[in-house]
C-alpha cells in the first residue's frame, strides 16, 4: 500500500516523458514535434512544457525545432527562430488559458513573397490543419515573425483558421495553456496537397474553396453581375493581365500590343499590376471574376489560386524557367480544375539574347545548364535579368484557344 503511493521509478517517468513529447524528423521539408497533452508556453523563452512535468532533473526530455517548411535550406533555417518542448524542469505558472490545442510556426524566412507566403505558410497550414486537425475546428496559432504588416495583409484567411486571435511568439510576455502543442507545418512540397496524405482525402479543390470562405464570403456570383451589369462588353470573357513593373525583371516589354492583341481576340482586358499594399480581397474580387489569367512566371501568378475551376490560366515561361513554372504554378493549376496552357517563349522573344551569344549554354540549352544546378547566379539571369517580347503571330493562335475556353466557361458559370 505504501509502495503504490511511491512516484513511478525514474525509467517510466522518463518513458512517460518521450510519449509526451514527440518528434518526428523524417521529412526533407520539415520537422513536426508535438506535447500530447496539457501545454504551457513561455513564449518569453519560445518553450513548451507539459503541464504535468516529470521531476527528475536528469531525465528531462528536449526537443528543438525551426517550425518552417524548408528543412533542406540550411541558410534559410537558419534565420527561424528555435522552438524548445521539454518536459523539465518544472513549467511556469498558466496566466492564460485556451481549451484549444496549439499549432506553432514561423512567418518568417520568405515571408514578403506572396508566392512563399502561400508555398511556404498558407498551403502548408492548410495541410497541418487538416492532417492535426481534421476532427475539430478548434486551434490557435502561436506565430513567430507575426509582423504587422503580415498580420494585416492576412487577417481575413488567419481569422478562416482559427477563430481565435494569434499569439506573437515574438511579443506575448504572458505564459498560456493549451490542450496539446504542435510545433511545425507540414509541406507535400511546392504547391501541392496530397489527398492520400491527409486524413479527410482534402485536394487543392478543397483549398481552393477555403480561400473562397476567407474572401468570397459566397459573393462571387453577386458581385459579378454587379460588376458587369452595365458594361456593355459584359458579354465578352474577361482576361486579367498580370503585369510587372522594370525593376523585377520578366516584363513584357511590349505589353500594350499584347493588351491590344487580347482586345482583338475577343476579351474584355483588365491589366492587373499587384503591389504589396494590394487588398488581397479587392485581388481576390477581381480574379474570381474573370474568365483567365495571362502573365509572365512570377510571384503574381500565386493569385491563379483565386480563379474558379475551370477557368483559363496561360503562364508564359521565360527561357530557363521550365521548371519552376511546372512546380510553382502548373501542378496547382491542374488540382485546381484550371484549364491550364504554358506559352514556352523562343530564343527571340528573350532580352537575354541581347546580353549573351546565341551558342551559350545560357541560350542555347537552358534545360541542360539547370541539371548541374540552380545556382544562385542562374536564378539571378533568367529570373531578374530577363525580359520578354512577345511574338504577336505566335501568341494570338493562344490567346485565341484561351478565348473559346474563357468563353465556354463564362456561358457556363457566369
Amino acid at each position: 500500500m505504501k509502495q503504490s503511493l511511491l512516484p513511478p521509478p525514474q525509467h517510466l517517468q522518463s518513458s512517460q516523458a518521450r510519449r509526451t513529447i514527440t518528434c518526428d524528423r523524417s521529412h526533407r521539408e520539415y520537422d513536426l514535434c508535438s506535447i500530447n497533452g496539457p501545454t504551457v508556453l513561455d513564449p518569453k523563452s519560445s518553450t513548451f512544457y507539459p503541464e504535468s512535468p516529470t521531476n527528475s532533473a536528469q531525465h528531462h526530455i528536449v526537443e528543438k525545432v525551426r517550425p518552417y517548411p524548408r528543412k533542406w535550406e540550411n541558410f534559410t533555417l537558419s534565420k527561424i527562430k528555435e522552438v524548445t518542448l521539454t518536459s523539465g524542469p518544472k513549467s511556469p505558472p498558466c496566466q492564460v488559458r485556451h481549451n484549444a490545442p496549439a499549432l506553432v510556426f514561423s512567418a518568417g524566412g520568405y515571408t514578403g513573397n506572396f508566392f512563399h507566403d502561400f508555398n511556404d505558410g498558407f498551403i502548408p497550414l492548410y495541410i497541418t490543419v487538416n492532417s492535426l486537425f481534421a476532427d475539430q475546428d478548434d486551434v490557435v496559432l502561436v506565430i513567430s515573425k507575426a509582423r504587422d504588416w503580415w498580420v494585416r495583409k492576412y487577417t481575413d484567411l488567419l481569422q478562416t483558421f482559427s477563430k481565435h486571435p494569434i499569439i506573437d511568439l515574438d511579443k506575448d510576455n504572458s505564459t498560456h495553456c493549451f490542450t496539446s502543442a504542435n510545433v511545425g507545418l507540414i509541406s507535400h512540397g511546392f504547391m501541392t496537397i496530397n489527398p492520400t496524405l491527409l486524413p479527410n482525402s482534402n485536394t487543392f479543390k478543397h483549398f481552393r474553396f477555403f480561400l473562397d470562405k476567407a474572401y468570397g464570403h459566397g459573393q462571387k456570383s453577386q458581385n459579378h453581375h454587379q460588376n458587369h451589369g452595365l458594361n456593355p462588353r459584359k458579354s465578352l470573357p474577361r482576361l486579367a493581365l498580370a503585369s510587372r513593373n522594370g525593376a523585377t525583371g520578366r516584363v513584357i516589354l511590349n505589353q500594350d500590343q499584347v493588351q491590344q492583341l487580347a482586345k482583338e481576340v475577343g476579351f474584355d482586358v483588365i491589366v492587373f499590376e499587384p503591389k504589396g499594399t494590394t487588398s488581397l480581397r479587392e485581388a481576390y474580387g477581381l480574379i474570381n471574376t474573370s474568365h483567365a489569367l495571362v502573365g509572365v512566371h512570377g510571384a503574381a501568378l500565386t493569385h491563379s489560386l483565386f480563379l474558379r475551376p475551370g477557368a483559363v490560366f496561360v503562364q508564359v515561361v521565360p527561357l530557363g524557367g521550365e521548371w519552376v513554372a511546372e512546380n510553382c504554378f502548373g501542378t496547382s493549376a491542374r488540382a485546381m480544375g484550371l484549364e491550364y496552357m504554358e506559352y514556352k517563349i523562343g530564343v527571340e522573344e528573350s532580352s537575354l539574347i541581347d546580353k549573351y551569344n546565341r551558342s551559350d549554354a545560357l541560350i542555347k540549352d537552358s534545360v541542360a545548364l539547370q541539371k548541374k544546378g540552380w545556382s544562385n547566379g542562374i536564378m539571378e539571369i533568367y529570373l531578374k535579368e530577363q525580359n520578354v517580347k512577345l511574338d504577336l503571330v505566335r501568341f494570338r493562335e493562344y490567346l485565341e484557344r484561351a478565348y473559346k475556353k474563357a468563353k465556354r466557361f463564362m456561358n457556363n458559370e457566369g
